[in-house]
């Protein structure tokens, strides 16, 4: 016996009447419909203006929906059961819709730059290029296969040189832009010439903006473009020869492709200003409909607080640390101070010599501080900001330097410790061991004084900090006594008197950081920006554009030791040396100018696609004003509407970085006037997970789940003759445990595929896949069938006769139920509704009433639209059912006396649920077994027994 993924056997055709809806009869029927969507364009959304638009404006329905799909990545290994879950659930919805009268824009492209295409062209010598289109190509056909309402005209890659040029001109728009505290948006970097030339705007040292040169000039623009090159941080490779995001690596440091060590190192790199939209980006939440736990997450991200910077001299010299705290009410316990490895004055405050009585455990084992300082920041690169951030034990060295503390002139001990990162604050901290989990760790470790500032509760253990508020103790001198002060007193006081003294200020901080935008890679788009003799940077004219990637022989940036952290990227463009070197005209006569030879990183693209779908052809712009004023303009009737996208369907792992980019270019691009929507998404749903299980070996190994042998009891598992553990897991190419819907489409159908994973549960919870119980979905829908069809000959068997008022009044329930539950994007209720309409109709042993069988086929549609079609069509319609109608329910059938079941599982009350009091078991235990709580409590498996005492109870044997 095999694992479940294969143990069910194909659906049996053999001596099966000829026209019973099994597997073959699904895949011919399915083939047909999705030639004729495609050849007709049944799903193509028209445009109010522009090439997409009808020859009559009047043919496009005032009401429209724009619902988006997450931008997939196409992979080689193509897609599993678990990705179209999401795009199911959204096909759904824009069926349904499309067929309630409104114009539907669905469509789906590809965000198909980045790193896996480039490393399978490392390895195979294959162009990325083409590695891509292969990719794309599978999933176009798997995506076909299940019959989605895509709009094809409007399908994109990011990889399609047309759209990338307008990437690129996007890129351009930010580089030549800059943001406006005063009004609070941004504007042309040209207005802001326009105020230092006349002088409204002072430069930084005061010499008129006439009299200043070029390069000075543009130095002073730099400090303000949305898109700047600065110095940064960053996750250097050696052994990939690239610059890695934080996604990109594993908790314990290494590179997720090719586990190589990955380094903390300053490059020199393009940033995006993003930080200038810090507090819109929070205050903007509110506006939109998104989950709750998402807009928590963005708001943690970005990370708003406001507190004190405070400056502390270093003693002996003429330099400060800056420090930024979000609790300056604490400053009389700081007794020492941090600076992050990285920090600017590390190297310049490392004393010559270890301090007399300097404590050993200060020192890491070095002769001097400077040595010391030297091997440790070296440790530290090889660490992961998650990593200096998580972990317990706490490491650092002195520098031999001291800071005084401004308000008590106590000598702080300045150390070195990564446990400070250089991205947040100022990169320096003042340490209160008594308040500060972190802080006392370290202090503890290295014998430092620990002095409360905050007074706990009595008997609170003395060796542990206290991190609640209460008043204020050990904090005076002879200007200030914050004593007996609560926290928000206390530090309101403090803020007063730094200000006072002139050692600090009331500040607001942000965890967020500028957005670095550089990488050393070859598959990614071009920066369209050239350095001239003095290495500034200069955007290329909006008619040079789009910048395409050249050939080159080798797609691997250089790579070097995977130790050597101080090694350099060299980028694979680098050796596009005829590229990389070119003669313009850029205004100022013919030139020779040096490439970016870094390109844009994969969200790039991502960060924009929603807007060129709605205008995809357009060569003059990257969007006509009109159509975008159309789909995804502010809405009047909404009250505060932002605009944008009406649905937004995807993984809750893209909840900060994807959103949070995408937010801030969309808003850059509505403050210079190219879009009238403030906001790219609207609405917000984040749907689960399909989960599968997975094995591994003694070694902890996973192995593949298809080759693992179930024993008949279902309670042990082996792989090759030897046992394995089995587990639950996301389903993916790391764990093994992938099913395809090729495979489901092959057995059962697409429809039935759609149906199975529509009914698993609510939309939005994660759940686990078992194969066994797709072949429910495959009856139910040839139970439709047949309520309808004659498997002998394949006509339509209903009668013209209506219905009795048993069977009117459970239609029009079922109508209203399945429409709400579809707008509310309750699929599985949906479907258990429709299961007890059917079981009706299939119980009753009389022909089906056309009325009934009709509206059956009609609410059917969005869920399982080929049937549906091949139904509509057998009844005698000879046009598509794509566009409707969807029945309404009569007010006057809806009036029905409820009966509430209370359902037992394992004898305990688990759930309630009111069904109307006509219906029957078979109906009774669809909707219990649809409850949302029996869902979850499940899990997926399927009961053992169910239970129904008709007027009284469901009991539930799982």
């Amino acid at each position: 016996m095999t694992t479940e993924q294969t143990e069910m056997p194909a659906p049996a055709t053999d001596g099966a009447p000829p026209f019973r809806y099994n597997a073959a009869l699904a895949a011919e029927i399915e083939t047909r419909w999705q030639d004729r969507w495609e050849a007709e364009g049944t799903f193509n959304a028209p445009n109010p203006s522009g090439p997409l638009a009808p020859a009559d404006p009047q043919d496009i329905p005032r009401d429209k929906l724009y619902v988006l799909d997450m931008f997939p990545y196409p992979s080689g290994a193509g897609l599993h059961v678990g990705h179209p879950l999401g795009y199911i659930g959204t096909d759904v919805l824009g069926r349904f819709e499309r067929m309630r009268g409104r114009n539907v824009l669905h469509t789906i492209g590809y965000d198909a730059f980045g790193l896996p295409a480039e490393q399978y062209a490392v390895r195979t010598g294959t162009h990325p290029r083409a590695t891509t289109e292969t990719n794309v190509a599978r999933y176009r056909a798997q995506l076909r296969r299940l019959g989605f309402g895509h709009d094809q005209r409007r399908s994109v890659a990011t990889t399609d040189v047309e759209f990338y040029r307008w990437t690129q001109w996007i890129f351009l728009q930010l580089f030549n832009a800059y943001y406006d505290v005063d009004q609070g948006r941004a504007r042309p970097i040209d207005d802001l010439v326009g105020e230092f030339s006349s002088g409204a705007r002072p430069t930084p040292g005061g010499t008129p903006w006439g009299e200043l040169g070029s390069t000075e000039q543009q130095t002073i623009l730099a400090q303000h473009r949305l898109a700047y090159i600065s110095e940064a941080p960053v996750n250097w490779c050696p052994g990939l020869g690239t610059v890695l995001s934080n996604e990109e690596i594993t908790p314990d440091g290494k590179s997720e492709i090719g586990n190589f060590p990955v380094f903390r190192r300053n490059l020199r790199q393009w940033m995006m200003r993003i930080t200038a939209y810090a507090d819109r980006l929070i205050e903007d939440l509110d506006r939109l409909d998104w989950p709750e736990s998402v807009k928590a997450m963005q708001r943690n991200w970005i990370g708003r607080s406001v507190g004190a910077r405070v400056s502390f001299p270093v003693a002996g010299t003429d330099r400060t640390i800056e420090v930024y705290t979000t609790r300056p009410d604490t400053l009389f316990g700081a007794t020492y101070t941090v600076l992050a490895p990285e920090h600017p004055l590390v190297d310049a405050i490392a004393a010559a010599a270890w301090p007399e009585g300097v404590n050993p455990r200060w020192t890491g084992g070095a002769p001097t501080p400077a040595e010391a300082v030297s091997a440790y920041r070296e440790q530290a690169s090889r660490k992961s900001d998650l990593d200096r951030q998580e972990t317990k034990e706490k490491t650092g060295v002195f520098t031999g330097a001291y800071a005084v503390n401004p308000v008590n002139g106590a000598r702080l001990p300045i150390f070195v410790a990564d446990y400070v990162l250089m991205g947040y604050g100022t990169g320096a901290i003042m340490a209160v061991p008594g308040q500060d989990t972190r802080d006392h760790e370290f202090a503890t470790e290295f014998d430092l004084p620990i002095v409360r500032t905050v007074q706990p509760p009595e008997g609170f253990p003395e060796d542990q900090p206290f991190l609640e508020s209460g008043p204020a103790i050990n904090s005076a001198n002879d200007e200030i006594s914050l004593d007996g002060l609560p926290v928000p007193e206390a530090k309101a006081a403090m803020i007063d008197y730094l200000a006072d003294k002139g050692v600090g200020s009331p500040q607001v901080q942000y965890r967020l950081r500028d957005w670095l935008f550089s990488r050393q890679r070859y598959w990614g788009e071009p920066f369209p920006i050239v350095y001239d003799e003095d290495d500034l940077p200069i955007a290329l004219p909006d008619e040079m554009l789009p910048l395409e990637l050249p050939e080159v022989a080798n797609y691997a940036p250089q790579s070097f030791d995977p130790e050597d952290a101080n090694s350099t990227p060299v980028p694979p463009l680098g050796r596009a040396t005829e590229w990389a070197t070119v003669e313009l005209d850029l205004g100022h006569g013919r030139k020779t100018y040096r490439r970016e030879l870094n390109v844009m990183p994969q969200w790039a693209g991502s960060c924009w696609y929603e807007l060129r779908y709605l205008d995809p052809t357009n060569s003059k712009a990257f969007i006509d004003p009109e159509v975008e004023k159309y789909w995804m303009g502010k809405d009047p009737s909404r009250p505060n509407d932002t605009g944008g996208v009406d649905l937004y369907v995807g993984g809750v792992e893209h909840a900060v970085l994807h959103l949070l980019y995408s937010r801030f270019w969309h808003k850059v691009l509505f403050d210079l006037g190219h879009v009238t929507s403030e906001e790219p998404f609207r609405k917000l749903f984040n749907q689960g997970y399909i989960q599968a299980y997975a094995y591994t070996d003694a070694r902890g190994t996973y192995v593949p789940a298809e080759d693992v042998v179930v024993s008949p009891d279902g309670t042990s598992f082996t792989y090759q003759g030897a046992p394995v553990n089995r587990e639950y897991g996301k389903m993916g190419k790391r764990l093994l445990n992938v099913v395809t819907p090729d495979e489901m489409c092959d057995r059962y159908g697409a429809d039935t595929f759609r149906m199975y994973e529509m009914g698993m549960g609510p939309l939005d919870i994660s759940r686990p896949w078992q194969t066994r119980d797709v072949v429910g979905s495959q009856r139910y829908l040839q139970r439709t069938w047949r309520a309808i069809v004659s498997e002998e000959s394949g006509e339509a068997i209903v009668t013209d006769d209506a219905p009795d008022e048993e069977t009117l009044k459970l239609l029009h329930r079922t109508i209203d139920g399945v429409t709400t539950d579809f707008a509310n994007m309750s699929y599985n209720t949906a479907i258990a509704k429709l299961i007890g309409l059917t079981n009706h109709l299939t119980k009753s042993g009389q022909p089906t009433p056309r009325m009934v069988a009709e509206a059956l086929v009609q609410m059917t549609a969005p869920l399982a639209p080929h049937i549906s079609e091949e139904l509509w069509s057998r009844l005698g319609h000879a046009q598509s059912l794509a566009h409707g109608p969807f029945p309404i329910a009569d007010p006057a059938l809806l009036v029905a006396d409820a009966i509430e079941y209370p359902i037992q599982v394992k004898g305990k009350v688990r759930s309630r649920i009111s069904v109307p009091a006509d219906f029957g078991v078979e109906a009774v235990q669809a909707a219990a077994l649809a409850d949302e709580k029996i869902v979850e409590l499940l899990a997926g498996a399927a009961p053992r027994k169910v239970v129904v005492v008709p007027g009284k109870m469901v009991s539930i044997v799982p």
